[in-house]
């Protein structure tokens, strides 16, 4: 793998810190229980490899006829419940011409999707950004920017890193008009990429770096938490996880674990 240029600040935060926003997340944030519905009929419609084919009314389907779903499908129910804001504030109906777009967009990207879905974030390196940034600007040509991380991440969770507003805000990456933030995204893969690597690429936590940052940018960036209830700072650019702190955490009992 090629090599990957390292961010010079990364804002990770602690082991502590994930715990602390874990709990924060699952006590605030119900639509949970849709990215985790979500990601597994990804990931079956994946395995089953149902055709793609164009469909109205997914979640009335689904629970009448019991039907399976097939990749678009799957990622339409994401959209709808998890990406809600980009349909209310930017006035897109989600309507067959809707559907029929996401539907074109992952036939046409469908092998390059499913090569990246067997990779992880530790991967990436500097050889990626061309098809990286080539992937998320058709995306987000469709869906919006944050929309376009959501959907990448839902079929390669543990390759693209989640990503709100206010979280690329946070990060010194403020969200440009849509069409022209793939540059923005992929600097903040690159530093997602360092996070993960000083967090030990997942070991200590037990589960999917990536969904586990998120939640932590989502409690400090999104809902503007300041501390978490253990009373440690949450000055992101200010911490950084030792080694030490790999080596001697207690992996978490995996009844608990991420269900990605």
């Amino acid at each position: 793998m090629g090599h990957m240029d390292q961010p010079t600040d990364a804002p990770t935060p602690t082991l502590e810190e994930l715990e602390a926003a874990r709990t924060y997340y699952e006590s605030l944030e119900p639509r949970d229980l849709f990215y985790r519905a979500a990601t597994e009929l990804v990931d079956r419609a994946i395995r089953e490899d149902t055709p793609l084919s164009l469909a109205r009314g997914v979640l009335h389907r689904a629970i009448r006829d019991a039907a399976p779903l097939n990749l678009v499908e799957a990622l339409a129910i994401l959209l709808r419940t998890w990406n809600s804001a980009f349909y209310q504030f930017h006035h897109r109906t989600f309507d067959a011409k809707h559907f029929a777009d996401i539907n074109k967009l992952v036939r046409r990207h469908r092998k390059s999707l499913l090569a990246l879905r067997a990779r992880s974030i530790e991967s990436l390196s500097n050889a990626d950004e061309s098809e990286a940034k080539s992937l998320f600007a058709a995306f987000e040509e469709v869906l919006g920017p944050v929309g376009a991380a959501k959907s990448l991440h839902l079929i390669a969770p543990h390759f693209f890193p989640l990503w709100d507003r206010a979280i690329a805000e946070g990060y010194g990456l403020p969200m440009k008009p849509q069409g022209l933030n793939d540059d923005n995204y992929w600097q903040f893969m690159s530093i997602t990429r360092e996070q993960c690597r000083l967090l030990g690429w997942g070991k200590a936590i037990r589960r999917n770096p990536l969904k586990a940052i998120d939640e932590f940018n989502y409690w400090r960036y999104t809902r503007k938490q300041p501390a978490n209830p253990t009373g440690c700072d949450t000055t992101a650019s200010a911490v950084r996880i030792r080694s030490s702190d790999v080596t001697r955490a207690r992996p978490q009992d995996s009844s608990s674990q991420s269900a990605i």
